[in-house]
Order: structure tokens, then C-alpha cells, then sequence
């Protein structure tokens, strides 16, 4: 059963964002999770709890929310955020871009002890634009609100080479449900994605993929693991154990250690701004 939630549809039809969608097109990132994405992945904050456009490392705070300069520049997203979700629990206001990407499945939120309350609104997407959750897969249609279930592994994949634009929204976690206004009746079931079992020819075929894998391109490497849940009905972490067995296969002890430290970093456990060294 899919753990995320579906809490709301917004009337996105009724702001005018593609000027702005546009300048998020534009907008550079710092590349601060690059350890998780492959291919074109990116985060945007239009509002922290400094204000500061180089504050960007995700991360609880008790501050109030402060525009970033790129947040001004975008009064009508903020105007849907600022319409329709409560304020005082607002902690992060970012806009995911992902085009020809995935990240790899993870667990938000290991680094601290109590996990907040994430929020995606798809401003910009197509039917290319997929997430995952466990061993589901599934479609987030633009103005629809998700409740992300972030402390599961989980991930998204986008093979459309226009940037899938997500809103994503932190609250602090107080166990009330957010109070969301002026939504509108949703029009369409919950799309969920069936995918085939995966065949055990094609297990061999991805773990022998790497045979030829060394330090320098492990990294590359994983992207075709990370993918392979999206098209075959598997749990996302098998993605791990195939890569770690693709790593014992070449017989190199710090490959596998590597393989093995990458799965601790995603879905185990890692510090406060800890970052992984590929």
C-alpha cells in the first residue's frame, strides 16, 4: 500500500507561472546533493530561514521563513504557496527541477530525530515524471499535493528532457494534519504504475552490466540499478543489493566497501551534513 498521500488538488490553472517556470529554468545550483542524483537534477530555494541564496544544505530550524532573492523573483509561486498552505509551520520553500534523471531511492530525514512534514506540488510534469516508494511506482499530475512519505525508501525519475518542476514544501511536524485551502475537487483516481516481474535473465544482465566497473566509474555505474525498479516490479533498495553483488564480482575490496557505504548513505544512516565521497 502506498504510504504517501494525496491531500489536496490545487487550481493551478488559475495562476500564471510560466514566466517564472522559465527563470527557474535558468537558475544555477550548487550541486549540494549531488551524491544522490544522476543526470540533471536540481534544488531551488525561494525561502529558508536566513534569506541567504547560499543557504541551501536542507536542515530543521526554528527561524521564521525569509524570502531568498530568488524567491522574490517568483511572487506568483510564492503567491500559490502563501494562498493555500499554512504559514507558521513553514520551515523550506524549494522548487525541484529534474530532467533526464533520477535520484537514487533514499530516506530523507536520517539526520535528525524527528522527521518534519514533506510536501510536492508538481508545477511543471508529464507522464515521463515518475516517483517511487518501496516497491511502487507512481505519477504526481501537476497541482495535485503530496504528502511525501519520506522516512521510506523512495525515489524519482524523469526520462523527459523538459525539466519536471516540483514544488517542495518543509513543515515542521506537529502532528496536525496541514490545513490547506481553496483546493478543488480532484477529477482523477491515483495513477500507479504496474510494472512486470523482473526475469531472472534480466537481474544477471544488469549485475554483469558492471563487469567492467572500476573506482572511477562506480558512480556512473549505478544509475542503470537506481533505474531498473521504474521499469521491473522490484523494491527500490534491491538497487543496492544488485550493485554491491556487482561490486564482489570484481573482486576489489574497496569497491565493495565502497557499494556497501553508498547503501548505508542512502537509506541507513548518515550525520548531519555528512557527504558522500564518491
Amino acid at each position: 500500500m502506498l504510504k504517501s498521500e494525496r491531500l489536496a488538488v490545487l487550481p493551478i490553472d488559475s495562476y500564471d507561472l510560466e514566466s517564472e517556470l522559465s527563470i527557474l529554468d535558468g537558475h544555477e545550483y550548487d550541486g549540494k546533493y549531488d551524491a544522490f542524483t544522476f543526470g540533471s537534477w536540481s534544488s531551488h530555494v525561494l525561502a529558508n530561514g536566513s534569506g541567504a541564496d547560499s543557504d541551501t544544505a536542507f536542515r530543521p530550524h526554528d527561524g521564521s521563513l525569509t524570502l531568498t532573492e530568488l524567491g522574490r523573483q517568483l511572487p506568483a509561486i510564492m503567491s500559490l504557496v502563501t494562498g493555500h498552505f499554512p504559514l507558521d509551520r513553514l520551515q523550506w520553500v524549494r522548487v525541484f527541477a529534474l530532467r533526464d534523471g533520477i535520484i537514487a531511492p533514499h530516506v530523507d530525514f536520517l539526520e535528525w530525530a524527528k522527521p518534519g512534514t514533506r510536501v510536492q506540488v508538481p508545477l511543471r510534469t508529464s507522464e515521463e515524471s515518475l516517483h517511487s516508494e518501496n516497491d511502487l511506482v507512481y505519477h504526481i499530475r501537476r497541482g495535485e499535493v503530496w504528502k511525501i512519505h519520506s522516512t521510506d525508501p523512495h525515489s524519482a525519475r524523469s526520462t523527459s528532457g523538459n525539466a519536471r518542476l516540483s514544488l517542495c514544501l518543509d513543515f515542521a511536524d506537529t502532528g496536525e494534519p496541514l490545513a490547506i485551502r481553496g483546493t478543488v475537487p480532484a477529477s482523477e483516481p491515483i495513477r500507479i504504475v504496474e510494472r512486470p516481474a523482473p526475469a531472472e535473465a534480466e537481474i544477471e544482465e544488469l549485475i554483469g552490466s558492471a563487469a567492467d566497473m572500476t573506482p572511477a566509474t562506480m558512480r556512473a555505474h549505478f544509475r542503470r540499478f537506481a533505474e531498473f525498479h521504474f521499469v521491473r516490479h522490484a523494491h527500490a533498495t534491491a538497487a543496492f543489493d544488485w550493485y554491491v553483488e556487482a561490486a564482489r564480482r570484481t573482486g576489489d575490496a574497496g569497491m565493495i566497501a565502497k557499494a556497501e557505504a553508498y547503501r548505508t548513505y542512502c537509506v541507513e544512516k548518515r550525520g548531519d551534513g555528512e557527504a558522500f565521497d564518491w
